[in-house]
């Protein structure tokens, strides 16, 4: 969860300092090395959890001159900053024609290499949002890009590595949210139509009167407000690949005629006399049941055949718990890359949130809570605050359930009190008549205050609350 900084330093002085100031300023964790042989063992172990390296020009048995051009072949994506005690320019100009990112002379002032260590992880969490934005674009967007290793997950891609090398149809299910467009890129990209057009249609939110003409194109004057000739979906995507997301939802009119664009390979365009033929590969996804949409007559049964050649089915979230916290950092740095700042780190708890929470949205819901989580964050940590509305309903529901069965046990364990004073029981008032809820939970709020000295951070988490529940309950019973 917390990011690592290989500290590359002969001098055992200026290497403590250095991880003194990566961990009190940065709250980062600082892994030294004495030299660049050493730096390249650690990274060969290490490799996904270094975030950057800072490294000393002139060491022993292998200098910094000498480990740079071997770092920055085999991990291009590590950002380097070097560090050198000479003043001659030329060891710089050097340095950053090798691959590094960027280089300080010493001795050097905490702040400028504060600045520079956040410069450097800003810069290089743009440079991999441009790689994935241009890989998308071209169509280089592979399997190996898709972020988890879960069983589920890899089982899916053993599957989609084999419809890549075929030219069949393929149905990806699952549930909403799971990344069935992904992985429809993902299989485009490592098909022979990679360099063709990768075209996605939502066919659920097309209306459902221009369905046929979105998908196959209309010609001018083919109906009212028709002023331009389109082309449509399909013809677009021709020679490449035409992803045809909730493909239960088309009308049944619109199944007839792409049952006859996969038949006969063309397509019947509105307002025009003959039929244009496409070389388009399909892939097609839906979070229904076809199946039974067959039985119950939504849907074409010889439609769904011609589809469901192969079919893949992506698992949901919750069935890829080792996939969340990978996936949480994907989105950290594409989200931090947009907003042009350093990457956040996640907190210990809020990982824990994180991974034992079920998503019923799935990725999606997990891009959305770490997006709110990065505009939210105000230092550079995202902890257990940012997801309490994960959590349980906002209720005190369940930090009052063993209060309230206290109360239960003490009516029970006497017959006939003449009070529950007589029982010294905290839900009484001293003339023995019961509290009120709202008094117990005011009790309850004031008393986890004062043990957590008024820290409401600490004293919701003690209750098993979220703050903004926290705050609710204190406005409401005047709790300053």
């Amino acid at each position: 969860m917390f990011s690592k900084i290989l500290i590359v330093e002969d001098e055992t002085l200026q290497r403590n300092m250095l991880e003194q100031l990566v961990k009190r300023k940065l709250k980062m964790i600082p892994v030294p090395a004495k030299n660049g042989r050493e730096a390249i063992d650690i990274l060969s172990q290490n490799e996904d959890e270094i975030s950057l390296i800072i490294m000393d020009l002139n060491m022993p048995v292998m200098s910094g001159e000498e480990a740079l051009p071997i770092i920055a072949q085999q991990y291009p994506h590590i950002p380097v900053i070097m560090l050198t005690g000479s003043k001659d320019t030329k060891d710089a100009v050097n340095a950053m024609k090798n691959g590094a990112t960027d280089f300080i002379t010493k001795p050097f002032e905490s702040d400028r290499m504060i600045i520079t260590i956040e410069n450097a992880l800003k810069l290089n969490t743009l440079k991999q949002e441009i790689t994935r934005l241009k890989q998308e674009k071209d169509g280089a967007f592979k399997f190996n890009n898709l972020i988890g290793n879960s069983s589920g997950l890899l089982q899916c891609i053993t599957i989609g590595r084999k419809v890549a090398a075929s030219d069949i149809p393929a149905l990806i299910t699952g549930p909403t949210g799971s990344g069935k467009e992904v992985f429809s890129h993902a299989i485009h990209g490592e098909s022979e139509r990679h360099d063709k057009p990768f075209i996605a249609v939502n066919c659920g939110a097309i209306p459902a009167q221009l369905v046929e003409s979105t998908l196959f194109g209309h010609e001018k004057g083919a109906f009212t407000g028709a002023t331009d000739k389109v082309p449509g979906k399909f013809r677009e995507a021709d020679g490449g690949t035409i992803f045809l997301d909730e493909v239960g939802e088309l009308p049944l009119d619109t199944q007839v005629k792409l049952l006859r664009v996969l038949q006969q390979k063309e397509v019947e365009t509105v307002g025009a006399a003959q039929p244009i033929p496409v070389n388009v590969r399909i892939i097609s996804a839906t979070n229904r049941d076809l199946a039974q949409e067959v039985a119950k007559g939504n849907f074409r049964e010889d439609l769904y055949f011609r589809l469901n050649v192969l079919e893949i089915e992506l698992p949901p979230l919750r069935k890829r718990k080792s996939d969340i916290l990978p996936l949480a950092r994907h989105f950290i740095n594409r989200f931090c890359a947009r907003e042009a700042c350093a990457p956040v780190r996640i907190s210990e708890e809020a990982a824990r949130i994180l991974t034992t929470y079920d998503w019923p949205g799935n990725v999606r819901q997990l891009e959305n809570a770490i997006n709110r989580a990065i505009v939210l964050c105000e230092v550079q940590e995202l902890d257990e605050s940012l997801f309490q509305n994960l959590l349980a309903p906002e209720t005190l529901s369940n930090a009052l359930d063993t209060h309230l069965q206290a109360i239960n046990n003490e009516e029970t364990k006497v017959k006939q009190p003449q009070s529950l004073h007589e029982h010294n029981t905290p839900y009484a008032h001293n003339n023995g008549t019961l509290k009120t809820m709202m008094e117990i939970e005011k009790e309850v709020i004031q008393n986890a205050l004062n043990t957590h000295n008024q820290n409401i951070t600490q004293s919701s988490k003690a209750l098993g609350i979220a703050k903004s529940t926290f705050y609710r309950k204190m406005s409401e019973f005047n709790i300053s």
